[in-house]
C-alpha cells in the first residue's frame, strides 16, 4: 500500500522500526533521519533574534523568530521544548532543532518564541512553570516590536514541555495564563500519581509520591475554558498514551464531551514535533489551523 504521508517510504519504515523504543541511541537515530529533509529546505525563519533573556537564569533565554516583511500583530507561538525534565534546548548548534518549528510558524503566518528553561534535578518543581510565566511575560511586552499580537498568544509544549505548560495552566507558575488565546499539549505527563514513576520523573516532581495529588494539572486542564489542543504519537511511549486516556476521561467527566485530540500518525514520541514542516498532514496541518482559529476571537481592536 502507498502511503499517503509526505516522508518518504523509507524514512516512514525507519520510524516504524524504532517504534517505542526510547534510548539515547533511538532518541539520535531519529534526529539523525530527520535533519537532512530539513536541511534540504529553507527551514529556518527570515530573522531570528536569539538568546534574549527573560530572566536571571542561564537558561532564562529565548529566541524569535520572525520576518521583517510581515504584517504587523501576527499570531505567537510561544513554544516549550522537551527533554525529560532533566534536558534539551530550545535550538541545537548542529541540527535543525527547534529553529525548524520558528521556520514553520512563519511560514504559516506566525511569529514564534522558543524558549528554555531551569532544568531538573537543581529546580525542581514547579520552577519550569513559573519560567513559563515569565517568558510570557517577556512576550507579551515586547513581541509587538517583532510583528506578533501580544494578544494572540497561543503557548504549545511537547513531552516534558507540555507537562510544564499544563502545570502553568494549572496556576503552579503564577499567573498570565489568563491572557493566552489557547494551548497545545503534546505527549505530556499531566497527572503524576497516575504516571509512570522513573528516575526522570522524580528529579523534577520528587520521590515522594504523597506529594504528587498536589502537583496534578489534572482537575485544572478538565476545568479549563481555554481552547486546547491535545495530541499523543502513534507510536508514542504506553506512558503517553496512558497520561492521555487519563486526560480525556477527566474531561469528559468534566464536561461531558471530549477535548480537540489529535494521534499523529506514523510518528514516534520524538518525531511527532521533529518532522513539523516536513509532515504536515500528520500534524502541522490541525496544528497551524488551531492557532489560526484560536487567535481569530483574540485579534486585537483597531488603535
Amino acid at each position: 500500500m502507498t502511503s499517503t504521508s509526505e516522508l518518504p517510504d523509507e524514512v516512514l519504515a525507519e520510524l516504524r522500526r524504532i517504534g517505542r523504543t526510547f534510548t539515547p541511541e533511538s532518541i539520535d537515530a531519529v534526529r539523525q533521519l530527520l535533519a537532512p529533509l530539513h536541511e534540504a529546505r529553507a527551514f529556518r525563519a527570515p530573522r531570528v533574534d536569539r538568546d534574549l533573556t527573560y530572566g536571571r537564569d542561564a537558561r532564562h533565554r529565548l529566541d524569535v523568530h520572525t520576518t521583517d516583511d510581515g504584517p504587523p500583530g501576527r499570531p505567537v507561538l510561544l513554544f516549550v521544548h522537551g527533554g525529560g525534565f532533566v534536558g534539551g534546548d530550545k535550538t541545537d548548534p548542529v541540527l535543525p532543532y527547534y529553529d525548524h518549528l520558528g521556520g514553520w510558524a512563519v511560514r504559516h503566518g506566525m511569529v514564534a518564541v522558543t524558549m528554555t528553561y531551569r532544568l531538573a534535578p537543581a529546580h525542581q518543581w514547579p520552577a519550569a512553570a513559573e519560567d513559563i510565566a515569565a517568558a510570557l511575560a517577556w512576550t507579551r511586552e515586547h513581541v509587538a516590536d517583532l510583528g506578533g499580537d501580544p494578544d494572540r498568544i497561543v503557548l504549545a509544549g511537547q513531552s516534558a514541555g507540555a507537562a510544564h505548560v499544563a502545570s502553568f495552566l494549572a496556576g503552579h507558575g503564577g499567573s498570565g495564563a489568563e491572557t493566552l488565546a489557547g494551548a497545545v499539549l503534546l505527549s505530556g505527563i499531566y497527572d503524576p500519581p497516575t504516571a509512570e514513576h522513573n528516575v526522570m520523573l522524580e528529579a523534577y516532581y520528587g520521590s515522594d509520591p504523597a506529594a504528587f495529588a498536589g502537583r496534578s494539572a489534572l482537575a485544572a486542564l478538565a476545568r479549563s475554558d481555554l481552547p486546547m489542543l491535545f495530541g499523543v504519537a502513534e507510536l508514542d511511549l504506553p506512558d503517553f498514551h496512558h497520561q492521555a486516556a487519563v486526560l480525556l476521561d477527566a474531561v469528559r467527566q468534566e464536561r461531558g464531551v471530549l477535548p480537540l485530540f489529535v494521534t499523529v500518525p506514523d510518528h514516534t514520541h520524538l518525531s511527532e514535533i521533529l518532522a513539523l514542516g516536513l509532515d504536515e498532514d500528520a500534524f502541522g496541518a490541525v496544528f497551524a489551523r488551531f492557532v489560526h482559529g484560536a487567535t481569530t476571537s483574540r485579534r486585537s481592536a483597531p488603535a
